[in-house]
């Protein structure tokens, strides 16, 4: 196990590693945009997590996503219009500053369902300083998937137990706590 630099100052975490489309992103304001409204948004995304929950071995993520806008009969554009305005996710108001404060005491990483690309030009344009950020492309699955979280933990250096997850949602939950990690 790598320790960090600069230590927790509790003692209880090496490392905190967070969800980075829910938990420190407001993705879903960009979804419902592109979508036309919150309704449709928000069936698209239902939409979405039903395909990559049960794609097994990691597919393009785009290509999921523009195959859970045409199940969610939304716009056949949706898809590329979401990868178009990329740049246009936000993080949460609070996001930086935690992040800040983080840093100063653990190794902070993003492990996230998008491709390479989108997933790393996202966590680029919430916090520079993540130790390391795993997309699910670079994984080979989807979270819930364990494997996506263990890549995490290898990349890191870390120990399950003392690394804690920071869910964007309840469906992160497994997989995180299957390998011993702690989640928020």
């Amino acid at each position: 196990m790598n320790s960090p630099d600069h230590g927790s100052p509790t003692g209880q975490f090496d490392a905190v590693i967070f969800d980075l489309l829910t938990a420190l992103i407001d993705s879903w304001t960009l979804w419902n945009d592109v979508a036309g409204s919150e309704e449709d948004g928000l069936r698209w995304r239902k939409e979405y997590l039903r395909l990559t929950y049960g794609a097994g071995a990691y597919r393009p993520y785009e290509t999921i996503v523009a195959e859970a806008a045409a199940a969610a009969e939304i716009n056949s554009e949706a898809a590329g219009e979401l990868a178009r305005r990329w740049n246009e996710l936000r993080a949460w108001p609070e996001t930086h500053r935690v992040l800040t404060e983080l840093h100063n005491h653990a190794m902070l990483g993003v492990v996230t369902n998008c491709s390479v690309q989108l997933g790393h030009a996202a966590a680029e344009s919430v916090f520079s300083d993540f130790q390391v950020v795993v997309t699910a492309e670079e994984a080979g699955f989807y979270k819930p998937r364990r494997e996506t979280y263990a890549k995490t933990l290898e990349a890191l250096g870390t120990d399950p137990p003392r690394t804690l997850f920071v869910a964007g949602s309840a469906a992160d939950v497994p997989g995180a706590s299957a390998l011993g990690m702690p989640v928020y």
